[in-house]
């Protein structure tokens, strides 16, 4: 294998970590700042009141989009699988 291979297989790697962790992270991100402003609008400095929601915002997303995440990490798994007889010593 040489390093043009293994490079292309660490950017498909790593495309496809941001592909599924970017809705988890985003809908995080929305929450937060959700959860600020109304924080900074109503003055209540309660620390669970900004982890529960984005806590709860994660999880549902993860309930959604579970099957979709899944369905790409296992297509990447059984490309890198099928590669591996073609890699040469």
């Amino acid at each position: 294998m040489n390093s043009d291979v293994a490079l292309y297989w660490l950017q498909e790697g790593i495309r496809l970590a941001l592909l599924v962790g970017a809705p988890m992270l985003g809908v995080a991100l929305a929450v937060g700042l959700m959860t600020s402003l109304f924080q900074a609008v109503t003055s209540i400095q309660e620390m669970t009141l900004s982890s529960i929601p984005k806590l709860l915002a994660v999880a549902a997303v993860l309930l959604l989009l579970g099957p979709w995440m899944l369905q790409h990490l296992t297509d990447f798994t059984v490309h890198v699988f099928t590669f591996i007889p073609n890699v040469s010593r």
